[in-house]
């Protein structure tokens, strides 16, 4: 992939919750998907844009339908072949990047131990995460 590309994924990808960016930055998925790529046999440029179509179903700005969709459009691919280099971008780059990311979240949950009155204050106060600040103020001076 082009440095242009890398630079504007990269950027994009900083606006992802924390557990996501890192999920997605601690992950090889550009080098999983040139390997990909490679093995259906696609030249450097369809290879760059199968990485395109990744990086923006990654981001999240196409679901899993359009994703097989885009690589046949976009790629130059038959809808067969697009429906298999699918599938193996999910076996081998989605749910690893998904089970990272479910083990962050875990991980960030253990280390953050709310109390149970921040836990009553919140419900009765409708959602409204203000108050989760005020009672960490409030705790503080205690």
């Amino acid at each position: 992939m082009n440095e242009k590309s890398k630079t504007i994924i990269r950027e994009e990808i900083l606006g992802l919750p924390k557990e996501m960016q890192e999920a997605i930055n601690s992950f090889p998925w550009e080098r999983i998907s040139k390997d990909i790529g490679e093995k259906y046999l696609l030249n450097e440029g369809e290879i760059e844009t199968f990485q395109l179509e990744t990086a923006s179903f990654l981001l999240g700005l196409v679901d899993e339908d359009s994703y097989s969709i885009n690589i046949e459009e976009e790629v130059g691919v038959s809808k067969e072949e697009s429906k298999k280099i699918a599938e193996e971008a999910f076996q081998k780059i989605f749910i690893p990047i998904n089970n990272l990311l479910e083990k962050n979240i875990k991980k960030n949950l253990q280390n953050n131990n709310p109390n149970w009155q921040q836990s009553i204050n919140f419900v009765l106060s409708g959602g409204d995460y203000f108050t989760l600040l005020e009672n960490d103020n409030e705790d503080d001076k205690v």
